[in-house]
């Protein structure tokens, strides 16, 4: 393999698809807007055209009637541990945090991915999930390399990869590290050391990239990536004053954090992370099972959407992924109850392409819109509804769940004759 060249490439490659359009139905585009009876029109895996019930279709297409329906981009999760931590749940299958030094930038999340577990049919059946990012645990101050897959089966992790999605480093602060370690009578063992144990390591990276001769290390591979700009940063980090430490530390070294993960005091420093244009990925209302997570609020969302700041819903859970809409339409209720309205074409985008743009693959999906890939989910009523479920699910213009055809519901071999095989209630 020559320098330069990528590793582990992607082979993804869509499935067969026909030129289909949806018609009748209220399409969510993703950006903020919102279409009566309007028309989605995808062919040889793109989006097409989007607009009003006078959008031109070919007449020897597949249409599906979507009258009192509703059309949104595929659902993305930017925060999953589906296939490093797969079902069933057992030490076996326990492959997410390489928990043996406080920084393990050399570790990929990719290659502790299996691609039987049975989350990822749940998420694409239950949640409308068409792509998501496979992050490290949150046990290391640096914790690897993430990967960006699409939700589709395959044999191999690369029969997944997102063709051209940008890697993220996942970085965590706070409680984690200084717990696992401190309990190890090993730095760090306080917030503080936190800090200068990631410093240090930037300061190794810094070094490394300027050393023309310098040995190869994959660790500082990944971090002079991040320094170039070539990876993002994922920053698990719950209390506002440390996330203010980690973008300062940031300009220290030169690199972005690009969103910060759980983020349940976000809304106290809105306006820091709208000038820093980093994004929020938080849950609706999980807080308060630790210290870190006390001061969390059912409001942070709204606040942060009022402020100008990008929002982002998440699961970091095989549960949560399946109801990521359930989710983002609990914190925009959280908002309107204290007086705050955000507009349903608006909270689609907390999960569509705002997950997309802080991946780094907002310019090929994440939205409706002309030449995009069309990740597509028909609803059958409201999707920020409890009671609504996605009827059909298209990845690249590829139906790969219909709800009226059980045939369509992917199995892994490794459900095969067992209990529950396929189930997706």
């Amino acid at each position: 393999m020559k320098a330069g060249e990528a590793v582990f490439p992607s082979t993804y490659k869509h499935f067969p698809n026909v030129a289909t359009a949806i018609t009748g139905a209220t399409v969510y585009d993703g950006r903020g807007k919102r279409i009566e009876n309007g028309v989605v029109f995808m062919s040889g895996g793109k989006i097409v055209a989007v607009g009003g019930p006078d959008t031109p279709i070919p007449a020897d297409i597949a249409v599906f009637d979507g009258t009192g329906k509703f059309v949104t981009p595929g659902i993305i999760d930017i925060h999953s541990h589906l296939g490093d931590y797969p079902s069933p749940g057992v030490d076996a299958h326990s492959d997410g945090n390489e928990a043996t030094s406080p920084t393990t930038p050399e570790v990929w999340a990719e290659h502790s991915v299996w691609p039987q577990d049975p989350g990822f049919s749940r998420a694409l059946a239950n949640g409308g999930i068409t792509a998501l990012q496979i992050l490290p645990g949150s046990a290391n101050l640096m914790g690897g390399r993430s990967v960006t897959l699409k939700n589709v089966p395959a044999r191999t992790m690369q029969g997944m990869k997102f063709p051209g999605a940008p890697y993220s480093m996942k970085m965590a602060c706070g409680e984690n590290p200084k717990r696992v370690y401190g309990d190890r009578g090993r730095m760090p063992s306080t917030r503080m050391g936190n800090l200068a144990v990631n410093r240090e390591t930037w300061l190794g990276a810094i070094d490394y990239a300027n050393d023309p001769k310098a040995k190869r290390d994959l660790g500082k591979e990944t971090l002079v990536g991040v320094l170039k700009g070539e990876i993002l940063i994922q920053n698990h980090c719950y209390r506002a004053d440390e996330m203010a430490l980690v973008m300062d530390m940031a300009k220290e070294m030169g690199y972005k954090v690009t969103a910060f993960h759980h983020a349940v005091e976000a809304y106290k420093i809105a306006d820091l992370l709208r000038e820093n244009d980093v994004c929020s990925a938080i849950w609706a209302d999980w807080y308060g099972f630790k210290m870190e997570s006390y001061d969390g609020i059912l409001e942070n969302a709204a606040f942060l959407q009022r402020e100008g700041a990008c929002v982002v819903i998440h699961s970091d859970d095989a549960n949560d992924i399946q109801r990521l809409n359930q989710e983002a339409a609990k914190a925009q209720a959280a908002g309107l109850r204290l007086g705050i309205e955000i507009t349903d074409a608006t909270v689609i985008g907390w999960i569509t392409y705002n997950a997309a743009k802080a991946m780094g693959i907002g310019d090929m999906t994440g939205s409706l819109e002309t030449g995009k890939m069309a990740d597509v989910v028909l609803w059958n009523g409201d999707p920020l509804s409890v009671y609504s479920r996605p009827e059909k699910v298209w990845i690249d213009g590829a139906l790969m769940f219909d709800a009226l055809n059980p045939k369509t519901r992917p199995v892994s071999d490794f459900e095969l004759g067992q209990p529950g095989e396929g189930d997706v209630k």
